[in-house]
C-alpha cells in the first residue's frame, strides 16, 4: 500500500479504489451507469480512480453522498 491511501475509507488519505468500487457496489451503482449517466464513454469513471478529473470525481462523490474531497482529500488541498 502506498503512503498516501488508506485501507479504511474516509481517514483523511485517499480512498483505495476498491473501497470506491464497493460503495457503489453497496448502493447498487456501476462505474460504467455513472459514465454513461454523465454523457461519457462507460469507461470514463473509472479513469478517475487513478488521475484527477474533477467532473467525473464530482459525479462519482454525489452517488456516495459525499465529496470529492472525502474521496480524494490528496487531490483537493485545503485552501489557505
Amino acid at each position: 500500500m502506498r503512503d498516501n491511501q488508506s485501507d479504511t475509507p474516509g481517514t483523511g488519505s485517499d480512498w483505495h479504489p476498491a473501497d470506491v468500487l464497493a460503495a457503489l457496489k453497496k448502493r447498487g451503482k456501476s462505474l460504467a451507469g455513472i459514465s454513461i449517466a454523465h454523457g461519457y464513454h462507460p469507461t470514463a469513471a473509472g479513469k478517475a480512480l487513478k488521475r484527477p478529473w474533477p467532473a467525473m470525481e464530482r459525479a462519482i462523490a454525489a452517488e456516495l453522498d459525499l465529496t470529492p474531497e472525502k474521496i480524494w482529500p490528496s487531490r483537493y488541498p485545503p485552501q489557505r
